[in-house]
This record gives structure tokens, C-alpha cells and sequence, in this order.
């Protein structure tokens, strides 16, 4: 038996590729440059308001033109000027405004989602019609009602108090009535894009319309549902002109109502506090679209069937 020696492997990797000339700086631009260009100068310009209002918060000068520049005093006494002010209840406001947000955004997608299966999946009298008065109502602005919204609260508010005027439930009320045109029909066009067929297999094994709503067409349309969540719940949580007129009790205001009274008064204009108050309120929206973006990315993936 003799021995043998094992030749160390031989990898051919062939001759190295030459490498690419680096294009001159002019070409450059003209190709991918002015991309970069335009990218940086939008992005300052989205991103300044924000560091300016951020600034104004953190400045004690309570102003936002006597400050000599972004950021040169840090300071938390806005923030805690905030909270102190008993006849500001802004504490208050944040919840409120996180409820009546939450509630709008969720009555909007459930009650949307509805009508858009029922426009989408079923054939009854009326349906092009609702299809056709639906997208004429869009062109309306919900401004141009807001008398007959008063009045109609108004009226309200003598037979069911917590229906009516200063209530929180009426406010939800409005803004449900003013998001289900335009969001609905946002919804209908992406129900059509889920296959029929998959209703079609679904109801031959014995399921219903309510089986199918809730177990198939619901997980496969997730991220139209995410960004009508997070578009009423946007609406809902600025909106000012109704909640002003509806919400006219200081405990059951709103952030957007609450917070011009820090600058509407012209003995009292404190900006930095406005400020603080505003960069709060953003936190809410910020931590809602973190949360929805994962439904919004993945959505389609995660309802998809096997073959």
C-alpha cells in the first residue's frame, strides 16, 4: 500500500476584470447627480420648519423671531409651562384627542370596508348609482356644511344631550359621515384588484359573506385598510374649523382646538409654548405610522394563499 499525497485544490478565478474608469464629474451629474441634488434640497426643506419649531420649543425667549438662531438654548421650561396651567388642561387634550383620533380612524376603516366589499363583490339596485353619488360628494370640501353641521348638532343636543353639541360622540359623528365617501371608494378600487375566484372557492366550501369579509378579503386588502387608518387618524387629530365649533367645552377640546388658545389671545402670544405643545402632539402620529408600516409593507404577502 503505497502513499499519496492529496494536491492542494486548484480554483481558476480567470483574468481579473478591468476596472470600470470612474466616469467624469459632469457626466456624472448629468446622469445620477442632479438626483442627489434635488433629494438634499427638498429634504431641507421639509426638515427646517420642523427644526425651527423644535428650537422654538427648547427656547425660553417665548417667541419664534427673537431667537438668534436654531438651537442655541436648550431648555425645558415651555414643556413644563405646558402642563401647568389649570385652565389649559393640555394632559386633557392629548387624550382627548387620542380618542376621538382612534375611534374615527377605526369606525372609518371598519364601516369603509364594508361598503367597498358590498360595492365590490355584490349586484343590488342602486349600486352605480351610490358608486356615482359617492365620487360627487368628494368634490364638495366638508367646510360648505359646516352651518348645517351646527344647526343640526344644535337640534340635536335638545333631545339627546351627549349626541349634540360639546360632545366628543358628535364630533366622531361628523368626521365618520365626512371620511366614508372618499375613503370608500379608495377602498373599492383595491377590493376589485383581490381575485373573485377566491370568493368563488370559499363559498363552494359552504362559506358566507361574513366568513369571507373577515378571514380572506380582509387580510389580503391590509394595506389599504393601515393607510385609511392613518390618514383619518391624521384628519381627525388636526382637524380645527368643526372641532372648534362643535367642542366648546375647554375639558372636552381637542389639541388642534387647545392649542390656539396659547396663541389666539393677543395679550398672551407664548410661541414657545405653542411650540412645545405641537411637537407633543406630533408624537402620537409618529407612533402610528411606526406601528401601521409593517402592515403596509408585508400586507399582501401575509394574506396570500398556497396553490
Amino acid at each position: 500500500m503505497s502513499n499519496s499525497t492529496l494536491a492542494p485544490a486548484r480554483t481558476n478565478t480567470g483574468p481579473a476584470s478591468p476596472a470600470q474608469p470612474r466616469k467624469p464629474f459632469g457626466a456624472w451629474f448629468r446622469d445620477k447627480g442632479w438626483r442627489h441634488l434635488v433629494g438634499l434640497v427638498m429634504g431641507v426643506f421639509a426638515l427646517f420648519p420642523l427644526a425651527y419649531v423644535l428650537s422654538a420649543a427648547l427656547s425660553s425667549n417665548g417667541t419664534l423671531v427673537s431667537a438668534s438662531g436654531l438651537f442655541s438654548t436648550i431648555e425645558f421650561d415651555n414643556f413644563v409651562d405646558l402642563f401647568s396651567d389649570p385652565q389649559k388642561p393640555f394632559a386633557r387634550w392629548f387624550l382627548n384627542t387620542l380618542v376621538v383620533g382612534l375611534i374615527t380612524s377605526a369606525g372609518t376603516v371598519f364601516l369603509g370596508a364594508l361598503a367597498a366589499y358590498s360595492f365590490s363583490r355584490m349586484r343590488f339596485t342602486g349600486r352605480r348609482f351610490g358608486l356615482l353619488s359617492l365620487m360627487l360628494l368628494q368634490m364638495f370640501p366638508q367646510m360648505l356644511g359646516v352651518v348645517a353641521i351646527f344647526l343640526l348638532l344644535s337640534g340635536i343636543s335638545d333631545v339627546v344631550p351627549w349626541l349634540g353639541l360639546g360632545s366628543q360622540t358628535g364630533l366622531i359623528m361628523v368626521y365618520l359621515g365626512g371620511a366614508l365617501g372618499v375613503n370608500t371608494y379608495l377602498m373599492y378600487g383595491f377590493f376589485n384588484t383581490v381575485p373573485k375566484s377566491l370568493d368563488e372557492a370559499a363559498r363552494i366550501d359552504g362559506a358566507s359573506h361574513i366568513q369571507i369579509f373577515f378571514t380572506i378579503i380582509l387580510r389580503l386588502v391590509t394595506p389599504i385598510l393601515a393607510i385609511v387608518g392613518l390618514l383619518s387618524f391624521i384628519t381627525a387629530t388636526g382637524e380645527f374649523l368643526i372641532a372648534s365649533i362643535v367642542l366648546n367645552d375647554p375639558e372636552a377640546q381637542t389639541l388642534a382646538v387647545g392649542l390656539y388658545s396659547f396663541v389666539g389671545d393677543s395679550q398672551s402670544r407664548t410661541w414657545g409654548v405653542f411650540s412645545a405643545g405641537a411637537v407633543l402632539a406630533a408624537l402620537p402620529v409618529m407612533a402610528l405610522f411606526l406601528f401601521l408600516q409593517r402592515f403596509i409593507s408585508s400586507g399582501l404577502v401575509a394574506g396570500a394563499v398556497k396553490g
